[in-house]
């Protein structure tokens, strides 16, 4: 780390504050179900959710990573700048989002702000706006469609698990529906480790380039230990510092269900996060984690789901990557000026 620049010293604070918000706005969906459920009380759900979400962070890979540091193709000397504009604009951004309430994804902003920090620092051909390569979607426009269409399959695979677990609870002994609980218990525990490996690594691969003081991941050498367990560490700890309020948005103001439509929701948000860790696409888990919940809602009973709460924050989704994209590229050009 010796010779940082301010710009590097700022992208390094960036990465953690990214990680502490990734902690308050998406982290705490994984307790929301627990919490809707009434399983626990909130300081047990809590540290189940610190156990997984570091779990999940030391577990994490890196193709997430390359992923995000990749939107971007830039000089060396401009990289700080760069990566910087794009977390301090995610981590201001979702932070007064958030604090009224609303889970917005610091993922989107963060994407929005690589963007509109990357057009400005090398123009248009600095930023990779992707597509589809293979089976992968990359870029832009891959991550953002990647964003956008997981939480339509989430709610749709949520939907129709939700219906088949009813049919079985039906059929199936009083006693036997105590397992519900315990099941509940345990897709908790798989959407935390899902997601400490999802956005665990967008801060982890953003910490690596900054303190090597490199454009691109390769060439930082990967990602060190210190950093994967520093960054999985403030995004467990932040879903119980600051991220209670978006706990109680998401498990009550947006679908009423009982412990089987939570449990059905729990199930496919984790699969959909995981799976998309393994081809390296980041996702924002308060998006798959809502419309999961949204899907449950909507199965059969159309006036379980708050309509008015899933419309205020898909509005909120829309926004958010023009404005941190102009918020970013206001603040790298600030920031290139420093010494």
């Amino acid at each position: 780390m010796e010779g940082v620049t301010v710009a590097g010293g700022l992208a390094i604070v960036g990465a953690i504050g990214l990680a502490a918000l990734l902690g308050v706005s998406d982290a705490p969906n994984a307790t929301a179900a627990l919490v809707s459920a009434r399983t626990g009380s909130y300081p047990q759900v809590a540290a189940w959710s610190v156990l997984w979400h570091v779990v999940g962070g030391l577990l994490a890979g890196a193709a997430v990573a390359r992923t995000i540091v990749g939107i971007v193709h830039v000089r060396p000397h401009l990289a700080a700048a760069v990566f910087a504009a794009a977390c301090l604009t995610s981590v201001v951004f979702t932070w007064v989002t958030t604090h009224r309430g609303f889970p917005v994804s610091a993922s989107v902003a963060l994407v929005g702000g690589l963007a509109g920090a990357g057009v400005v620092a090398g123009g248009t051909q600095a930023v990779d706006w992707g597509g589809v390569t293979g089976v992968r979607l990359s870029g832009v426009t891959g991550v953002l469609a990647g964003i956008v269409l997981a939480p339509f399959v989430a709610g749709a695979v949520a939907g129709v698990a939700d219906r088949l677990a009813r049919r079985l609870a039906y059929r199936a002994p009083r006693r036997a529906l105590g397992g519900v609980h315990g099941g509940l218990w345990a897709a908790s525990a798989a959407v935390a480790l899902a997601d400490g490996t999802n956005d665990g690594q967008k801060a982890m691969g953003i910490l690596a380039v900054s303190v090597a003081g490199t454009a691109s991941l390769s060439s930082a050498g990967g990602i060190a230990t210190w950093e994967r367990l520093l960054s999985a560490l403030v995004l467990a700890l932040f879903t119980v510092l600051g991220g209670r309020r978006v706990v109680a948005r998401v498990s009550r103001g947006l679908a009423q269900g009982g412990a089987v439509d939570d449990l059905a929701a729990q199930s496919a948000s984790a699969g959909m996060i995981l799976l998309a860790g393994v081809v390296g696409l980041p996702l924002s888990t308060s998006t798959v984690v809502t419309s999961a919940m949204v899907g449950t809602g909507v199965t059969g009973r159309r006036h379980h789901v708050r309509w008015s709460g899933v419309l205020e924050i898909l509005a909120m989704w829309v926004v958010t990557v023009p404005a941190s994209a102009l918020l970013a590229a206001g603040v790298f050009e600030i920031l290139r000026r420093l010494p």
